[in-house]
C-alpha cells in the first residue's frame, strides 16, 4: 500500500482508537458521583496538573538560562569595570607626565631653544608619539566608558528579567500544588469499591483504544532503534518502578519529561525540556514509521510524553502517585510521535531491554493504590 494511503487509513483508525480511550477532557464530572464520571474528573484533574506541570518546567528552564545569562553579563560587566579603571589609570599617569614636565612630554620650549638639530628632530618625534598615545588612550577611555554603560543597562535588564521569571515560577508552582490537593481530596473520599471500578473502567478503555490501534495495522511490521534510541530505551527501563513527580529529572523521582529528555541526554543527545517543546521543535514521525526510542506524545497540548518500546508498548511516567512503568501505547490520547535522531540509521537487530517484574503494574492515572500523590517540588 502506498505510504501516503497507509498513512490516511492509520489516522482513521487512529481517530477510532482516541475515541475510544479519550474521554471529553473537559466534560465536568457526573453529579450522580458514578464511576465514568469519576474518571472524567480525574482525568480532567491530571490532564490540567501536567499542563500546568509542562509550564512550571518552561519557567524553570527560561529562569536557568536567564541566571547563566545574568551571571555572564555580571562578569563582562566586572571586566568592562576593570578596563574602565585601568584606562582612567592610564589617562591620569599620561596628564601627570605631562604637567610636570617629565618623560616624554617635554615643553616645546626645549625644542624651540635646542642648539643640536638632531636632538631637536629627536624630540619633536618623541612629542608626536607621546600625542599618539595619549589620543589613543583617551580613545580607548570613551569606548571601554560607553561598552561598561552598555553591559550596566543589560545586566538591569536581566536583573529583572530574572525576578519576573521567579515570580512566574512561583504561580506555576502554586497552580500545581493546587491541582494535586484537588486530586488529593477526591482520592481520599473514594471507597475502596469505586477505586477497583476506576482501574477497571480504565483498563477496559485502555484495552480497546489498544485494539483498535494495533488492528489499524498503523504499528505492524518489526523495526529498530537507532544507536542512540536503543540508549535511551535501556536507561528508561532502568528507572521503571522509580516514583513520578512533577518538576524532577531525576535521578530518583522523574516527571514525564524529565525522563524522556534524561533518557536521550544518557544517549548523548539533549533535547528540550518540556513535551510541549520536545513536540514543537523535533522532527514528526507517522506512526507507520514509529521505531523504539522515539517519543509518543499525547494530548492536544501535548502535556505528556512517554518513549516507545516496541509492540505497542510505551515507558514512561504516568501520573502524580503512580511509578515510572511500560503501559500501552494507547493508554492516552495520542497526538503524534517525535524523533530526536531523525538521520541516525536504524540498527540491523535489536533486543529489547529487559523488563523489571512488575513493569506493567499500576494503573497509568495514578490513583490505584493508597499513595496520596506528592504536593512537594523544588
Amino acid at each position: 500500500m502506498p505510504g501516503r494511503l497507509l498513512r490516511t487509513v492509520c489516522t482513521g483508525a487512529l481517530a477510532g482508537a482516541l475515541a475510544l480511550a479519550a474521554p471529553a477532557a473537559a466534560a465536568p464530572a457526573d453529579p450522580t458521583g458514578s464511576v465514568g464520571g469519576l474518571l472524567t474528573r480525574l482525568r480532567t484533574l491530571y490532564q490540567e496538573t501536567e499542563r500546568a506541570t509542562e509550564a512550571y518546567n518552561a519557567a524553570d528552564e527560561a529562569l536557568r538560562k536567564q541566571a547563566a545569562d545574568t551571571r555572564r553579563t555580571g562578569a563582562e560587566l566586572a571586566a568592562a569595570r576593570a578596563a574602565l579603571q585601568r584606562g582612567r589609570d592610564e589617562v591620569g599617569r599620561l596628564a601627570r607626565q605631562q604637567y610636570r614636565g617629565h618623560g616624554e612630554l617635554s615643553p616645546y620650549l626645549g625644542l624651540l631653544l635646542s642648539a643640536d638639530p638632531g636632538e631637536a628632530l629627536d624630540r619633536r618625534r618623541l612629542l608626536a608619539r607621546a600625542a599618539r598615545e595619549r589620543a589613543a588612550a583617551v580613545t580607548r577611555l570613551q569606548a571601554a566608558e560607553k561598552k561598561a554603560d552598555a553591559l550596566a543597562r543589560t545586566s538591569r535588564t536581566a536583573l529583572e528579567r530574572r525576578t519576573a521569571l521567579l515570580g512566574g515560577r512561583k504561580k506555576q508552582k502554586e497552580e500545581v500544588e493546587a491541582k494535586l490537593r484537588e486530586v488529593e481530596r477526591l482520592l481520599a473520599g473514594l471507597s475502596p469499591e469505586q477505586l477497583a471500578g476506576l482501574a477497571s473502567l480504565e483498563s477496559r478503555q485502555t484495552a480497546g483504544a489498544q485494539s483498535a490501534l494495533l488492528g489499524s495495522g498503523a504499528l505492524d511490521g518489526t523495526r529498530t532503534p537507532s544507536e542512540a534510541g536503543a540508549e535511551a530505551l535501556r536507561f528508561a527501563v532502568g528507572q521503571i518502578g522509580k516514583p513520578y513527580e512533577w518538576g524532577a529529572e531525576g535521578p530518583d523521582t522523574y516527571d514525564c519529561s524529565g525522563l524522556t529528555q534524561r533518557a536521550w541526554a544518557a544517549a548523548g543527545r539533549e533535547i528540550p525540556r518540556t513535551s510541549q517543546e520536545q513536540w514543537a521543535t523535533l522532527p514528526h514521525v507517522s506512526l507507520s514509521e514509529l521505531r523504539p526510542g522515539d517519543l509518543v506524545v499525547y494530548f492536544p497540548e501535548a502535556t505528556h510524553v512517554a518513549l516507545y518500546l516496541g509492540d505497542g508498548m510505551v515507558v514512561h511516567a504516568p501520573r502524580p502517585g503512580a511509578r515510572i512503568k511500560v503501559s500501552p501505547i494507547a493508554a492516552n490520547p495520542l497526538l503524534g510521535a517525535v524523533r530526536p535522531d531523525p538521520g541516525a540509521p536504524a540498527v540491523d537487530t535489536f533486543a529489547p531491554p529487559e523488563l523489571p517484574a512488575g513493569a506493567t503494574d499500576g494503573a497509568d492515572e495514578g490513583f490505584a493504590g493508597t499513595q496520596a500523590p506528592e504536593t512537594e517540588a523544588r
